[in-house]
């Protein structure tokens, strides 16, 4: 609580000290009105004193002030609303007595009066901490918890020390949160998406700093299908709280929806950094595949759509899916070839002929735009088990030894030593009537499932 004083610029420390200089100052003007008792406890120690500003000062009024102060304190609302009185008739521009004939009106518990006497105060000085103070009170009384929060705010703004004020606009603050997230989640359950933004934004500007909030906003604009306020909130979650990993799982599957492959896989990543799951490994990874196949030309992207691949298109897939284990087999020196300058595929190309995966024929072309047939496909799975058998013996125990039954492939042929282990290894399968058909046209699905058994293969252990 604060004191009146008698200099309005230092309060004094105890009601008998208040009494004695109020007793000083009426015998200095010659009053005889007798002084109240002062009590043992002021009965309302949280209202703050209207202290008068110098420039509005007038004694006598200060001494009806200070006098009605002593009454309110003591219960005495009806003698303290004459001195107050008195004090605005010794000048009308002595606002503070009208504060505190709001605090007067705040004790009988008519908030509505008090509201009235602080806007006449606040009239005069918009910043007059004591008013805002006392219509915070008022308001929160009347059940108006948001405009109470702003008076007591302002208040605090004008005159930072009030004192025990701040500790009460942090515990409203959090009250007023709790509310609105709680109406927030409340119309987010019922599908009242714009209801739920708003009560999230009321939730967000009475607690800028609760990362939470931001979060739960930004779920409810994806709902809403607001792309761009989504991200926005999502990133402000996760600017505030790095380690929450489900603001960064949010913001990654909202990266994800806006194809941005890339950005996704990095929010997967952290998210998997904060708590590891095999699931947020799986969606990083596939997020940067993403990511790689966008970035190929035309000519790839189309590969598992083409009811015939090239050979060059064979290259490519084979070059991205077993990036690894080409560099690790390639030759010491680049063959000669004299068709793929300037070629979509050209440094997958080179890439699988110095790996020796795909051959150049004799005339050193490597026929980039020739389809590509089963034979061709069998004979490339082949040469890249021989160089995963290298690296790892015990898997290819199952395709090393075995002899498959083609009823179109007789073991004598050149070509069924590759489609064997094509088919053993799991990579190929036979066709209608266990047949293989070496010069069946290869489409780009059973190419890209093939190239994709393989890449199984050279990564297991």
């Amino acid at each position: 609580m604060r004191w009146p004083h008698a200099d309005r610029r230092r309060p004094t420390r105890t009601m008998a000290a208040v009494a004695i200089v109020a007793t000083l100052l009426i015998a200095a003007c010659g009053a005889k009105r007798p002084m109240p008792t002062a009590p043992v406890a002021p009965k309302f120690a949280d209202f703050v004193f209207p202290e008068a500003p110098m420039d509005v000062a007038s004694q006598a009024a200060v001494e009806h002030q200070q006098t009605g102060w002593q009454y309110l304190q003591t219960g005495d609302t009806r003698a303290a609303d004459r001195e107050f009185t008195a004090a605005l008739k010794q000048s009308a521009a002595f606002y503070p007595a009208e504060a505190a004939l709001g605090y007067s009106a705040l004790a009988r518990k008519d908030a509505a009066a008090a509201i009235t006497h602080f806007d006449r105060a606040l009239a005069k000085n918009a910043q007059y901490a004591p008013a805002l103070a006392g219509k915070g009170d008022a308001l929160l009384s009347q059940n108006h918890p948001e405009q109470a929060l702003r008076a007591f705010e302002g208040a605090l703004a004008a005159e930072p020390n009030l004192p025990g004020l701040r500790s009460r606009v942090e515990v409203l603050k959090f009250r007023t949160a709790q509310q609105d997230v709680a109406a927030a989640r409340k119309a987010a359950d019922e599908g009242r998406v714009e209801d739920a933004r708003r009560a999230y934004g009321d939730a967000i500007a009475a607690s800028p700093e609760s990362a939470f909030l931001y979060r739960e906003l930004a779920a409810v604009d994806r709902k809403a299908g607001d792309a761009v306020s989504a991200l926005t909130h999502a990133e402000q979650a996760v600017k505030l709280d790095p380690t929450d990993a489900r603001s960064l799982v949010l913001t990654a599957q909202i990266y994800e929806e806006q194809h941005q492959w890339s950005k996704a896989a990095d929010a997967y990543t952290a998210a998997n950094t904060v708590e590891p799951a095999d699931a947020l490994t799986a969606k990083a990874d596939e997020m940067r595949e993403r990511a790689a196949f966008d970035s190929m030309p035309a000519e790839y992207k189309t590969i598992e759509q083409a009811p015939v691949i090239t050979r060059a298109q064979l290259a490519a897939l084979l070059g991205v899916h077993l990036e690894n284990l080409l560099q690790r087999a390639r030759g010491t020196s680049a063959p000669v070839i004299t068709d793929t300058r300037g070629n979509w595929a050209a440094p997958w190309i080179l890439s699988v002929a110095r790996a020796g995966i795909m051959d150049v024929f004799p005339n050193h072309t490597f026929q980039p735009n020739a389809p590509v047939h089963r034979v061709d496909l069998a004979h490339a799975v082949s040469q890249a088990l021989t160089r995963i058998a290298e690296e790892n013996p015990r898997a290819a125990t199952r395709w090393r030894e075995a002899r498959p039954h083609f009823s179109d492939v007789s073991p004598g042929h050149l070509s069924y030593p590759a489609a064997a282990r094509a088919v053993s290894s799991g990579v190929m399968q036979t066709l209608d009537g266990g047949t293989f058909q070496l010069t069946r046209p290869v489409s780009g699905a059973e190419a890209v499932q093939a190239i994709g058994r393989l890449e199984a293969l050279a990564t297991s252990k």
